[in-house]
């Protein structure tokens, strides 16, 4: 596609998407949930057809020589597809945010001023090989009154195409414009540097997908950006920690979905339970599939356990696995835990494990990740887990939004003031 015509086709999206924005502002909460549930239904009788779609989608990257970590993320069954129609229940019982007044107060001046909870008005998504994505966020802007443009990966092309026919037929059936939800379905990668400038009509940019998508639209944006979605989780392995129950919470946090952003890349174990708790731990992994980067002391107490284990370099610590590979430290105390938390997190989820209090209230203090965790597992860092709703992204920056986005970040305020024919002296 030219670049004139690349220009036309996103001025156009844009145009079309700030008209159908005021037709959203002014429903009321009754008319989205009739809507939400629309939605819901029809995803629901059309499931043939997405998975059917979804299934074009896995077939050709299997041909492609996607990982075995791009596959799962792109793939949808029965079990998923029912369990991201389920979210949408769990967003519609959710209050809306949308009119809300705060702060309300009588001035010395004489004015009335209240701040109120509007729509951010349009917002674009772009996103890799994740279509439940296409629904969750389609969800979240329509409960929350927003337009929302979506450009998926070209994996998942044909699912997103199923997915957003079928919101947008939910659309029209309310009366509303269609182009309350538009998917960009052109893997044209020019076009996502021509949306990051639209900012004339688009008023927040949200990339869900790896680093370099994230540098791309931090860099090349003129509209703002909510960074995020990269996860290089830690959690550790305290002196005092019960390690018979840490074993079940570490292969949550490392086996039960590895391909995720809040999946644990690298456990830290305090050198005084470390020669007990280092092949116990990674012989339990071993057994679910678990390979290993260790650092030079780990290593020594992994010797003579019948499986091979990789050296771990400067870059295992800082890299986010997405599959079964785990990446084990030795630390001296907590202190160090920390020092290396601070050198290779991405700011996403951190945990500890301990029986001291005093030990989980200072890593909570001194870890300033978006989400931190005592005596749990990383993957909880979502939307639906954290009782938000189905999520738009989890954000690591800190202006605006931070941790798993819902609702809220999908929202402004105005100031709305009365006076009495009132001037400023």
């Amino acid at each position: 596609m030219s670049d004139e015509k690349i220009s036309t086709y996103l001025a156009t999206l844009g145009q079309q998407a700030k008209q159908a924005s005021f037709a959203l502002a002014s429903l009321t909460s009754q008319q989205k949930s009739a809507l939400l549930q629309t939605i819901a239904e029809q995803l629901a009788e059309n499931s043939a057809r997405i998975l059917a779609a979804n299934a074009q989608d896995v077939q050709a990257a299997k041909a492609n020589g996607l990982t075995d970590a791009m596959v799962d993320r792109l793939l949808l069954d029965e079990s998923r597809l029912a369990g991201i129609i389920g979210d949408i229940d769990n967003v519609i019982n959710l209050a809306d945010p949308i009119g809300k007044e705060a702060d309300s107060k009588l001035l010395d001046n004489g004015l009335r001023l209240t701040r109120r909870c509007v729509p951010l008005g349009v917002v674009g998504v772009i996103y890799e090989a994740r279509p439940n994505v296409t629904v969750d966020i389609a969800v979240l802007a329509l409960k929350t009154g927003n337009a929302v443009i979506l450009r998926g990966g070209k994996e998942t092309l044909a699912s997103n195409k199923a997915l957003s026919d079928v919101i947008r037929s939910a659309l029209v059936q309310h009366g509303l414009p269609e182009n309350c939800v538009q998917l960009i379905d052109s893997p044209d990668r020019a076009i996502v540097s021509g949306l990051l400038r639209l900012d004339k009509y688009v008023d927040m940019i949200i990339p869900r997908g790896g680093q370099a998508l994230q540098r791309l639209c931090a860099e090349q944006s003129s509209i703002p950006v909510i960074l995020g979605g990269i996860g290089i989780c830690h959690l550790l392995v305290d002196k005092k920690a019960d390690l018979n129950r840490a074993l079940d919470v570490i292969a949550n946090a490392k086996v039960q979905r590895p391909t995720v952003c809040n999946a644990l890349d690298t456990l830290l174990v305090d050198q005084a339970v470390a020669q007990v708790f280092v092949p116990k731990v990674a012989a339990h992994l071993h057994s679910l599939g678990v390979v290993f980067h260790a650092c030079e002391q780990s290593q020594q107490y992994l010797n003579g356990l019948g499986f091979d284990v990789t050296p771990a370099g400067e870059e295992s610590f800082s890299t986010e696995w997405l599959s079964l590979t785990l990446g084990i430290k030795v630390v001296s105390d907590i202190d160090e835990a920390i020092k290396h938390i601070r050198a290779h997190s991405t700011g996403h989820s951190e945990a500890i494990l301990t029986d001291d209090i005093h030990a989980a209230s200072y890593f909570m203090n001194q870890v300033d990740s978006s989400a931190v965790y005592v005596n749990a597992s990383t993957r909880f860092t979502d939307g639906a887990q954290f009782g938000l709703g189905a999520e738009v992204a989890v954000s690591t920056q800190k202006l605006h939004a931070r941790g798993p986005m819902a609702l809220d970040a999908l929202t402004t305020y105005k100031w709305l003031a009365w006076g009495d024919y009132t001037s400023r002296k």
